[in-house]
């Protein structure tokens, strides 16, 4: 007896998981402006980064990474503003957020995977 699944559910698994990863950076750009949307984001990477595989399986990663690299870049920088080392920090820590959304969604777009999603900067 063999296993001849439905390609189609195949597919709709993996547009499904696009649309996931596609949310997920709109909502990490959104944190910007309201944290909870950030929050939101991780626990859907989180969830969806159990059953997800191959591209898709890397742009979870990639966000999971993106968040707590962030919030550790984003609580140094906090702490260290009576220093006044910590606002470059801070900045360093938006424009680094920015460039990983706006890349990962390209790549996103592309159908394309994280190169190196566990990396510290750019991935």
């Amino acid at each position: 007896m063999t296993d001849t699944a439905d390609p189609s559910i195949h597919q709709s698994q993996a547009s499904n998981d696009r649309g996931y990863a596609l949310a997920i950076y709109a909502l990490y750009a959104l944190g910007f402006f309201t944290i909870i949307t950030t929050i939101v984001g991780l626990i859907i990477a989180h969830v969806k980064a159990t059953t997800a595989s191959g591209v898709w399986l890397s742009h979870f990663q990639f966000q999971i990474r993106t968040f707590w690299i962030g919030l550790l870049y984003f609580i140094a920088g906090f702490a260290l503003l009576y220093f006044f080392v910590g606002v470059p920090i801070i900045l360093w820590w938006t424009i680094w957020t920015l460039i990983r959304i706006i890349k990962g969604a390209i790549l996103l777009h592309d159908k394309r995977p994280i190169a190196a999603p566990a990396s510290w900067l750019f991935g």
